[in-house]
Formats: C-alpha cells, structure tokens, sequence
C-alpha cells in the first residue's frame, strides 16, 4: 500500500495497470438532446454499466490488489453508502477475502442486497455514516483492514484511472463534470486531466440535501453536515473532519462546485430514461441536472459523468412516470 501523503499521476498509472481486466473500459457517448440543450457539445461518460454498476470498482479494486498477503488474511471492512460497498465486496469476492459493509439506516435495501449478492457480510448501524464508522472501527481493532470509501491513496489512484481513460477518448475535452460526495473520485480524475491539460475545467456536482464536502469547501477545513434523505443517495456521507487526502485535493484542482436540489435530480433521472435510453440512479445523474437546470454552460467539449445505476427499480419507475418524489421516496 502507499505511504506517501501525496498521491501522484504515477500512482494512477500504477492503478490502471493494477486493474485492467479486472474492471471495464467504459463507453463516452454523444448526447444531442443535451448538447442542444446546454449550447455546447456533451457527451456522457457511461460509467454506469461498470461490472458492479458505478465507478466504485475501480478504487475498490486498485485499493484489494495492493494489500499485501499479511493483510489479505485479515480480511476488509469499510463504511459505505451503497456502491463502494458492492465494488469493494466484488473486489474481495475476486481475491477471496473476508468482506464486512458496515452501512447506515438511510441507505437503500437495493444497495444492501447488492452488496450482500456479492458474498459480504452487511451490518446496518445507526442513522449515519459515522455511526456506522464506529462499527468499522471496532472491526479495524479486531484485526480487519479497512479501506474506506474514498480518503484513501490507493482508492484515489483507482479512480483517478477514469481520468486517463477519457482522456484517450477524448484528449480535448475541455470540461468535465463530477458527481460530488467524499471527493475521491474527483479528486484522482482531477488529478489525472489537470497533469495532462490544466486549463480543462473540472466541475463537481452534489446535491442540496448534506453537501458535506461543498460545506467543507466553503467553510475552508473539513466540517460535519447532517445526513438527510435524498435521490442522490449515494452522495451521502461526510468527508471525514480528520481528512487526509480529498479536501486539499479538491481545493487545490477543482475549479467550481454545484449543487441540484431533489426536483432537478428527479428531471436528470427521467431525461437519462427517455432521452438517453439509460437508467441512471440519483447520484450519477447530478451532472445531467444541473446542464438542465442551466447551472452549468457547457461551452466546448464536456463530459458529464455518469457514475452509477444502482437505482431501485420501483423508484425508478414512479420517477419516470411523472410522480414527484423526493428524497425520502414520497411525493
């Protein structure tokens, strides 16, 4: 594992030949209806049809793959929300390791049926992130090795591969929209397109509903935020008032943070439905959201990544068919 406290575009190098053929090279599609509805020419990033169903397998992957044996045996454990859990239970499931999820309340039985399909054990732990942090902990002091969601080198390195991949498919691209939560995944793709090319703007996205990292931006050091329901499910959590990792980095290369509220998220997801033919969960559409809701202008190349799919099915459909619902699952 690495022990710098800084994470270099070598280190992300190092991750895509770690990984490759253990995740998929995702496609970057054009987007008319988006293009024309921005004024600039969008493509999506189609992260979503990952093997585990998000981005998360990358970091998960490159994060297993470089334990070495000692800690192999110790098996895993982290905290998540929902898709890095699924990622980092695929990852230990290829590698035959004990995996243990500890996960809040508020994340959706879906993703805890996802995670449990691959083989982890899920434990459900109070109404946050850091309760079931403490779970983790208590796990960490057995013995376990944690490898959490998203302030982590290896994760970061993992990530940041989505970065050099887009940039082969599309080495102009001037703007590139990220969905928004711990800052692991915009932090190693910034990483990664800002060596190649500084002056491409990087964008994150998250949604009104606990910001955690945008409040910590604002308030210029990490700060806690309370967790509350939201479509954007996954983009839920803190960033850790002890953060290591993605709170400089994001300062330091992320050009512009936006928020979407739960109606522009729900508009994201119907028009990933109709207009692009792709189920998007709530997370992975904040970047279509918010180049609807003209928060965004897209002039030039941008790519808007779409992050995950891991959406319940039933929402889903009561979301596509008009009804108003918010993040609580009511309209």
């Amino acid at each position: 594992m690495m022990s710098s406290t800084e994470i270099t575009l070598q280190d992300v190098t190092d991750a895509r030949e770690r990984i490759r053929g253990h995740v998929r090279e995702t496609m970057l599609a054009s987007s008319p209806a988006l293009s024309e509805a921005s004024g600039g020419e969008v493509y999506l990033k189609l992260e979503q049809m990952q093997v585990t169903g998000s981005f998360k397998l990358r970091g998960a992957a490159n994060a297993v793959l470089s334990l070495d044996d000692a800690q192999k045996a110790k098996g895993v454990v982290a905290v998540s929300t929902g898709n890095h859990g699924r990622g980092l239970a695929y990852a230990a499931a290829q590698a035959g390791l004990r995996c243990i999820v500890a996960m809040s309340e508020l994340v959706p039985q879906n993703k805890v049926d996802g995670i449990k399909a691959q083989g982890a054990e899920v434990r459900i732990v109070g109404r946050s992130q850091d309760d079931a942090q403490a779970e983790v902990d208590k796990l960490v002091g057995q013995g376990m090795v944690m490898l959490p969601p998203f302030d982590h080198p290896d994760v970061i390195a993992g990530q940041g591969t989505l970065g050099l991949e887009l940039l082969e498919q599309m080495p102009d691209v001037e703007t590139v929209l990220v969905p928004l939560s711990g800052g692991g995944l915009i932090s190693g793709m910034a990483l990664a397109l800002k060596s190649a090319n500084p002056s491409i703007r990087v964008i994150g996205v998250s949604m009104e509903r606990g910001a955690a990292m945008y409040e910590s931006q604002k308030a210029g050091a990490p700060v806690s935020v309370e967790e509350l329901p939201t479509l954007a499910d996954s983009l839920g959590g803190g960033v850790g008032l002890d953060n290591a990792y993605t709170f400089a980095m994001v300062r330091d290369l992320v050009d512009e943070l936006v928020l979407v509220n739960e109606a522009e998220i729900a508009a994201a997801i119907r028009h990933g439905y109709w207009q692009e033919r792709l189920v998007i969960e709530g997370s992975g559409s904040v970047g279509i959201a918010a180049l609807l809701a003209g928060k965004i202008r897209a002039s030039g190349k941008c790519v808007a990544l779409v992050s995950g799919q891991n959406i319940d099915m039933n929402l889903h459909h009561r979301i596509i068919s008009g009804e108003d619902v918010d993040g609580e699952g009511e309209a």
